[in-house]
Parts: structure tokens; sequence; C-alpha cells
């Protein structure tokens, strides 16, 4: 099965693309809906977090307040790095489980997407990395009309954190640049659904 990592900074439309290949028939993991269950009441990343920044970060319901544990762990180097080795590899052992499923279930060709994914190992996890690539600013304004009540600095913060578009880049297998309007890059989606399911063909035995 080739395994393929689907990335991009914030806002960068990488989630446009995913949702694309998914209609297209290719199994899609959103690596944040990981997260996001891993910060659930009582999960492992709920425990993890706050043992790394305190139970600050949690809600009343005792789950990760995303927001807040933006603002702390977003603030410095050091915090991204501490949060990035406590919950990297909690998602990594998700991820494992399903790509082992969806291999398990004779896909050919199946997608994880998530903004950290060269952050976490990608390039040993996946037989091919896909950048979503736009401007800085250009992400910057499309997340604040996605979410007006987000802070800007905020956003800035995070933005600056998350590694460099041009090393991101450089990094990946395939860049899809999303410069131009929505159909654009649904237009590059499907040529890309169209390499991947070539390239799987190839390397099957007797393909």
């Amino acid at each position: 099965m080739l395994r393929v990592g689907l990335t991009g900074g914030l806002a960068s439309g990488k989630s446009t693309v995913a949702a694309r290949l998914a209609e297209l028939g290719i199994p899609v993991l959103d690596a944040d809906r990981v997260v996001h269950a891993l910060y659930e009441p009582g999960a492992p990343g709920a425990r993890a977090v706050a043992a790394a920044f305190g139970p600050g970060v949690l809600d009343s319901r005792g789950a990760v307040d995303r927001p807040r544990l933006a603002a702390v762990a977003f603030s410095e180097a050091a915090s991204v790095a501490r949060l990035n080795a406590v919950v990297h590899p909690l998602v990594r052992e998700e991820t494992a489980r399903w790509l082992a499923a969806q291999e398990a279930a004779g896909s050919p060709v199946a997608v994880v997407e998530g903004t950290l994914l060269l952050e976490n190992q990608g390039r040993s996890r996946f037989d091919v990395l896909v950048a979503v690539s736009a401007p800085a600013e250009v992400r910057l304004a499309r997340a604040l009309a996605r979410d007006p009540s987000a802070s800007p600095a905020t956003l800035r913060a995070r933005l600056s954190a998350q590694m460099p578009e041009d090393l991101r880049n450089a990094a990946c297998d395939e860049v899809l640049a999303n410069d131009g309007d929505r159909e654009e890059l649904l237009a590059r989606a499907d040529a890309l659904a169209a390499r991947l399911r070539a390239r799987a063909a190839g390397e099957r035995p007797g393909g």
C-alpha cells in the first residue's frame, strides 16, 4: 500500500485537498481529528498535556482547551518542542493503527493529512509526502476569515512556530500551489489522485 502524507501550514488548503481525495475514494485520515480525540477528558493526550503545561490548559470537563493551550504552547520555541514531544508519539501510534487497517482492507493508497507530519518523523513514515503551499499572509487572511474571533497575534505566533514554507516544500516529493481559486486547487487534487493511484499500481507486485 502506498502511504501518503499530505501536509501544509495553517490555512494552506490541505483540508480542501484531503476532502477531494476522500470524495474520489481514497481513504484519508485527518491527524487533527486524532489529536482532538486524544484531547478528550481522560484521554492519553489530555493527561500528557496537563502534565507538561499544568491543569490550567484543561476545561471544566477535563478536555484540553485548545485556545488556552495554544496561548501557552506557541509562546516560545521550547514550549512548542515540549508539546510536540508529548503529543507526537501518541499521534504516530494512532496513525500506524489506521494505516495497518487500511492495508488489511486492501486499499492501494491511504492518505494522512496533518500540519506537522514532517516534524513527526514523516519522511520515514510515508512513501510520498505532498505539501499544499500558499504565502503566509494569504494563509493568515484565510485563517482570520475562517475564525473571526481568533486573535491575529496568536495566529501569527502559530504561523511562526510552524516550519518555514520553503523548507516544508523542499522536504516534500510534490507541492500543490494554492495560489488560485478553489476550482484550480480541486483540479490539482484530481491530478494528484491519478498520479498516486498510478504509482500504487506500479508498485504492487505484478502491477
